[in-house]
C-alpha cells in the first residue's frame, strides 16, 4: 500500500481555510487519513473473497462487496500523489525527501519481509523463493519483471510503484509548480487520457504481460492525485462536495465488474477517487461534516499501512488450519474472517507502535553538530564584529 502511504501533515494555516501556494505550511487533512482505512479494508474483503472462505450465498454478497476491492490499490496510488504534493516542502532537497520517504516505508516493509521469508521455509504449501527473488523483493524492484511480483509478501507489489513514484517526485513537483494551474489541469487531463488508453491496450492484449502491477503504467494516477492537489492548494479546484465525489466513486467501484479483469477497473473509479480525495481534503480546510475524520477512523487509518503489508499472511498461514477455499456457511465463514481481522489488526498496531514509529523517528534524527571549545579571549580593542 499506500502505499497505498502518507507522510505526517503539517498543521496550518489558511486565514480563509484554504491553502494557497506561499501562504506556509499546509493544514492537516485527518480526511484522508480515515479513507486511508477504508481503502485497506477494501483490499482485506478482496482477499477474503479471493481465499474462498465463504459460500452460497454469503459467497456470493462477499464477491458483489469485495470483488471489485483491488480497486483500493489505485486509491492509494491517487491518494499518494495528492498527499505528497500537499505536504512538499519549498526548496526541499530530492535526497532529503527520498531519506523521508524510506524512513516511512522501509522500516514495515523489511519486517513483513521477514515474516514471509520465515513462511515461506515453515508452512509447506508456499513456494521458496529464490535469492533473486529476495533480493528484487528487498529492493522493491520486483514489479518490474511480472514473473516475480507476487513472491514472498504479494502486496508488497504496490510499494514497489510507490518507490518509482518517490523517485519521479522531485521532478514532478518541479513541473507542478512552474506550470500553474491551468498547466496542471491539463497534465491532470493528459494523466486520466493515459489512464484510458493503457487500460483499453491491456484489455485488447498489447502486451506480453498485464500491466496491472507494472509502475510505470500506475505512474498516471499517482500524477492525477499530485495534479488534484496543486490546484487545491492554488485555490483552483472545482469539484463536487464530499457526498457528492463519495456517490460517483462507489457508482464507480459497483461498475468494475463489467469491464475486463485486471488495470482496466482504474478507468471505472480513477474519476470518483480523484474527486473525492480533494473533495474530503476542502471539508477539512473549511470544517465540513466529514465521517473520515472521526477520531477513531483517524486512528485506523493511522494503522492502514501495516494493516495492509501485514493482514494477506496472516490470511496465508490461516490456509494451514482452515484449508484452501473451504466455503463455509455464513456463520463460519464469518467467524473465521473476524478472527483473521482481528490478529491482523493487532499485529499492525505491533508494527505500527514497535516497528513504524520508532524506526521512523531512528532514521530522521538530526545529528547533533559536536560542541566546540570556545575560544580562549582575545583583549583588543577593536569593536566585536556583528553577528547573525
Amino acid at each position: 500500500m499506500t502505499t497505498a502511504t502518507t507522510p505526517e501533515l503539517r498543521t496550518p494555516p489558511a486565514r480563509t481555510g484554504a491553502a494557497t501556494a506561499g501562504s506556509g505550511a499546509p493544514a492537516a487533512l485527518p480526511s484522508l487519513t480515515g479513507l486511508r482505512w477504508m481503502a485497506a479494508l477494501l483490499v482485506f474483503g478482496l482477499h477474503v473473497h479471493n481465499f474462498g472462505w465463504f459460500g452460497g450465498t454469503g459467497g456470493r454478497l462477499v464477491s458483489w462487496a469485495f470483488g471489485a476491492g483491488a480497486t483500493g490499490v489505485s486509491f492509494f496510488f491517487i491518494l499518494s500523489g495528492f498527499v505528497l504534493t500537499w505536504s512538499a516542502r519549498p526548496r526541499d532537497r530530492a535526497l532529503a525527501f527520498w531519506r523521508r520517504r524510506v524512513a516511512r516505508i522501509y522500516p514495515v516493509h523489511l519486517a513483513t519481509l521477514a515474516i514471509a521469508l520465515v513462511m515461506a521455509y515453515t508452512l509447506a504449501h508456499l513456494a521458496r523463493p529464490t535469492a533473486k527473488q529476495t533480493l528484487g523483493n528487498a529492493l522493491l524492484l520486483h514489479s518490474w519483471w511480472r514473473p516475480w511480483w507476487q513472491t514472498l509478501n504479494p502486496v508488497s507489489w504496490s510499494l514497489a510503484c510507490e518507490a518509482f513514484f518517490y523517485a519521479a517526485f522531485p521532478l514532478l513537483i518541479l513541473l507542478l509548480r512552474r506550470l500553474g494551474a491551468r498547466g496542471s489541469a491539463a497534465l491532470g487531463g493528459l494523466s486520466v487520457a493515459a489512464v484510458l488508453l493503457l487500460a483499453w491496450s491491456d484489455a485488447h492484449h498489447w502486451w506480453t504481460y498485464s500491466i496491472y502491477s507494472f509502475p510505470a503504467a500506475r505512474l498516471p494516477e499517482f500524477v492525477l492525485g499530485a495534479v488534484t492537489a496543486r490546484l487545491v492548494l492554488l485555490g483552483r479546484w472545482r469539484g463536487p462536495g464530499l457526498e457528492g465525489s463519495l456517490a460517483l466513486a462507489v457508482i464507480g467501484y459497483f461498475m468494475v465488474p463489467q469491464v475486463t479483469p485486471g488495470y482496466s477497473a482504474t478507468v471505472c473509479t480513477i474519476a470518483g477517487f480523484a474527486l473525492l480525495i480533494p473533495a474530503a481534503a476542502v471539508a477539512d480546510l473549511h470544517g465540513l461534516p466529514s465521517l473520515w475524520r472521526r477520531r477513531r477512523m483517524v486512528r485506523l487509518g493511522e494503522l492502514s499501512f501495516a494493516f495492509y503489508m501485514v493482514h494477506l499472511l496472516v490470511l496465508r498461514a490461516s490456509t494451514e488450519f482452515v484449508g484452501k477455499k473451504p466455503h463455509f456457511g455464513a456463520l463460519a465463514g464469518l467467524a473465521v474472517t473476524a478472527a483473521a481481522f482481528t490478529v491482523s489488526l493487532a499485529l499492525s498496531w505491533g508494527l505500527y507502535e514497535g516497528v513504524e514509529r520508532p524506526a521512523r523517528r531512528l532514521l530522521l534524527r538530526r545529528r547533533r553538530p559536536s560542541p566546540q571549545p570556545d575560544p580562549a579571549p582575545v583583549r583588543s580593542e577593536a569593536p566585536a564584529p556583528a553577528r547573525d
